[in-house]
């Protein structure tokens, strides 16, 4: 019996002995060898070459458009704040005047921009760039080049910036003026936070947005794809990585996302883009009247049956309306045969003329109507913006 005991003692020894080399030295036998020691995962068998898009990605959209993307970081002069302490009577006794204000500092912005030219035109949002002094563009692939402002255009929040770049740089495609509709997923590309490019989905939730005060020139279009601080300037491109739109603005109660962000279509910008080429400015029509809706209330205070047009709230003396005929309290049906709906159709449709041609402006005044010809001016530059 005690033999056995001594036989059974030393194969327990030894077994211990051997499970303890393996577990030092070939720890993973125990575990393939132990079940449920491990949960089993499946893994995808490895593939050769690039990765075919899930269905339903959107990255062939995001790859094409991303390379066009920059950042763009702006810097500018100024100056500390003067101290309270400075304007203390007993501190001025003892120590004397000071000076006005402290050293000068560097501010620092950054914000978006869209490479639409191989030859290093980018397209921004004017508010990115309109108080810098130095403008850097990175690309996605980390080149950064000095830029030097084109032009810029406050009244739709637009500029054009230009790069100098021995190779060709890699530019956005436009897509169609006309292409886009409600429903439509979108893509918006930008660098919020200055946290690095990124790349958001939603949807166009309205066309044609105005009247919302943040510009002069407003036809935005309204999506829920997020857009944050910094992405303003970036691209808003379409499922195919085509431009649709340059973000611009969003309405917020706390400055972030809130589902409701705007940006300016891709006709205007392309408009404006080649304005600014060509001549350094934008150049728009005017006629030099105050305008308003004409509401129901109005339309029967003045005896019109119908509301609609636009009423001629008052006239410039001796501007290219007045000298055509105006007069307070017309209201403006048709220009060149064009049915005009409201205001805001007028003032883009006036401002769409070439200064120095003459437009068919049909009125109506009292119980009939009248066709006037008025000589279109060039519409002044707001002091704010010269």
């Amino acid at each position: 019996m005690r033999r056995l005991w001594l036989i059974f003692a030393q194969a327990v020894t030894l077994s211990v002995a051997v499970l303890f080399v393996l577990n030092t030295l070939k720890p993973e036998w125990l575990r393939d060898a132990t079940p449920g020691a491990v949960v089993a995962i499946l893994e995808a068998p490895a593939e050769g070459g690039e990765r075919p898009p899930a269905a339903g990605s959107y990255a062939p959209a995001a790859q094409r458009s991303l390379p066009a993307v920059v950042h763009i970081f702006t810097s500018k002069a100024g100056r500390s704040q003067r101290h309270p302490l400075f304007d203390d009577p007993v501190f001025r006794h003892f120590f004397g005047e000071r000076p006005d204000s402290g050293p000068s500092q560097r501010e620092s912005g950054l914000g978006s921009g869209v490479i639409v030219s191989p030859d290093g035109y980018v397209l921004t949002n004017n508010h990115v760039i309109e108080t810098a002094d130095s403008i850097e563009v990175a690309l996605n692939d980390g080149r950064k080049f000095a830029a030097r402002l084109i032009g810029r255009d406050p009244e739709t929040d637009l500029a054009v910036l230009r790069v100098e770049s021995a190779a060709a740089l890699p530019a956005i495609t436009f897509s169609a003026s006309d292409s886009l509709a409600v429903g439509d997923v979108v893509l918006a590309i930008g660098n919020p936070f200055g946290v690095g490019q990124t790349v958001t989905m939603g949807i166009v939730s309205a066309l044609g947005r105005s009247q919302l005060g943040i510009n002069t020139f407003e036809n935005y279009i309204q999506t829920d794809a997020a857009i944050n601080p910094g992405n303003s300037g970036g691209a808003l491109v379409d499922s195919t990585g085509h431009l649709v739109g340059i973000n611009t603005a969003i309405y917020s109660r706390s400055g972030g996302s809130l589902g409701i962000g705007f940006a300016i279509p891709v006709s205007i910008a392309r408009s404006v883009l080649e304005q600014i080429v060509a001549t350094g400015e934008v150049v728009r029509g005017w006629v030099g009247v105050e305008i308003q809706d004409l509401t129901p209330e109005l339309a029967e205070s003045f005896g019109y049956r119908e509301a609609g047009g636009a009423l001629i709230a008052g006239v410039l003396r001796g501007s290219p309306a007045d000298r055509g005929g105006v007069r307070p309290g017309d209201v403006l049906i048709a220009l060149d045969g064009q049915s005009v709906r409201d205001p805001r159709a007028m003032l883009d449709m006036v401002a769409a003329l070439p200064p120095g041609r003459s437009a068919l402006f049909r009125v109506r005044r009292g119980a009939e109507e009248l066709d006037l010809t008025v000589e279109v001016g060039r519409r002044p530059v707001p002091a704010a913006n010269r």
